[in-house]
This record gives C-alpha cells, sequence and structure tokens, in this order.
C-alpha cells in the first residue's frame, strides 16, 4: 500500500524542496517505487533539486484534468532507478482546481507508487490545503531559527485541522555553533513544536554543490547531510533508526 506524504514548512529556506528530492532519492535507492510530486504552483523547484530539469512533458494539472494518463505525465530519473517525478504547473490559478478533483490522481498514485512525496509551497494557504488532501503523514521540516519554529508551529496546526492524523518533525541545516550561541537543543525545537522527531539533518556545503554539479545528492556525496536523509527515509519506512547526532 502507498504511503502519501507531505512535506511542508512554515515559511521558506528551511530546505523543505532539498528534504523531498533527498529522501525520494534515498527511498529509491532502497528500493522502493517512489514519486515526487512539485504542488508549488509557479514557483516550483524540485526539477533542479531531483536534476530533472529537462525531464518534464506534463505537469499533474494535465492528469487531473484528464489530458494524459498517470505514467504518460511521470518521469523517471535516468540516474536513480525507481525515482519518479510529476511537475507543477509553471502557471495556473489555484481556483481552477478542487480539493475533489485530485482524488482520482491519488487513487492511481496508491496503485503505481510504495512511496509518494509531495512538496508543498511554503506557507499555510490554499497549496498547503491542496497538499494534505489526501495525505497520510506530513513531515514539518524546520530549521533552529525562531521564526522558522514559530512558522511551523501553524503549519502542524493547520494540518492536524486537516485531519492529517500522522505528523513529524525534521530539523534541518543545523548550525552546532548556532544552537550554542542560542543556548538552544533539539530537544528544545521538539517540546516547542509538539511533533514526534523524524530526523536531524546537519548544514552541509555539499547540498550546494550537488544542486549546483546537477548531481543528485545521494550520489554526490556518501557524508554528513546525506546520511541524515537516508537514517529519515529508513525511519518513514518503519526501521528503528537511532540518532546519530542529538
Amino acid at each position: 500500500m502507498c504511503k502519501v506524504i507531505a512535506v511542508a514548512s512554515g515559511k521558506g529556506g528551511t530546505g523543505k524542496t532539498t528534504t523531498v528530492a533527498a529522501i525520494s532519492s534515498c527511498l529509491a535507492a532502497l528500493g522502493y517505487r517512489t514519486l515526487c510530486i512539485d504542488f508549488d504552483f509557479g514557483l516550483k523547484n524540485l526539477d533542479l533539486s531531483l536534476c530533472m530539469v529537462d525531464y518534464t512533458i506534463a505537469d499533474f494539472v494535465d492528469v487531473v484534468s484528464g489530458r494524459m494518463g498517470l505514467m504518460d505525465a511521470c518521469c523517471e530519473n535516468e540516474q536513480i532507478e525507481g525515482l519518479f517525478f510529476l511537475s507543477a504547473p509553471s502557471s495556473f490559478a489555484s481556483d481552477e482546481l478542487s480539493i475533489e478533483a485530485l482524488r482520482p490522481m491519488f487513487d492511481e498514485i496508491r496503485q503505481e507508487f510504495d512511496y509518494c512525496l509531495i512538496d508543498t509551497p511554503s506557507g499555510i494557504g490554499k497549496g498547503f490545503r491542496f497538499a494534505h488532501a489526501y495525505t497520510d503523514m506530513s513531515v514539518i521540516v524546520t530549521t533552529g531559527e525562531a521564526p522558522a519554529i514559530r512558522d511551523a508551529q501553524q503549519a502542524v496546526s493547520v494540518a492536524y485541522n486537516l485531519g492529517v492524523k500522522e505528523l513529524r518533525l525534521l530539523i534541518n541545516r543545523i548550525r552546532r555553533r548556532n544552537f550554542k550561541w542560542l543556548r538552544l537543543t533539539v530537544d528544545d525545537v521538539i517540546n516547542a513544536i509538539g511533533v514526534r522527531l523524524i530526523g536531524i539533518v546537519p548544514e552541509d556545503r555539499a547540498v550546494f554543490q550537488a544542486l549546483h554539479a546537477s548531481i543528485p545528492l545521494v550520489l554526490y556525496t556518501k557524508r554528513n547531510a546525506i546520511y541524515e536523509f537516508l537514517d529519515a527515509a529508513r525511519r518513514l519506512t518503519g526501521e528503528d533508526v537511532p540518532l546519530r547526532i542529538r
């Protein structure tokens, strides 16, 4: 049975899109047939993080409207077997789309894939609600900065109100010296947001380097951030994986 996971954040700059690309790549590398969907209408960037800029020929609105079948609209990553991508439209008025219209697409996704990760727009607006309409889990991505923590709290509240029963927290882009200066701990962030932890990812220049080298992070390096994203992916599959850093 496919698990549909929305990856969200209260604000931009937390590394949400990088998280979607990295965890999806890790799930595919672990042998799971995995689909990534970009739900950020007009501001899509997931194709960059997946190194699939020239792959897309369609978007999820083509599927929802019936212009194209799901598997015809999806494209598979040539570097990572089992990793598929479905783009957001370049320009689209969200008023033209209803939540109910998404149901047949997600029904088919559940038949075709083991995991589906949705890159949601930043914030808690209409795109956030669309992305969470048919999800089984929401992963909230935050950093140790006060604005990101506050906005993550709001995202958690809205996700619960939308009926999402399973939420997880990923603390991203951790800089130890900043935490030390703030006298902040990972436990403080968890307690403030009130969601079970799925992963702790350090700031890693390899993320920047892999993006601009057009190489998926999971293939670019075997250190620091990618280990933590891999551990998070394994936890999503139900493995009991201890945290590397605390």
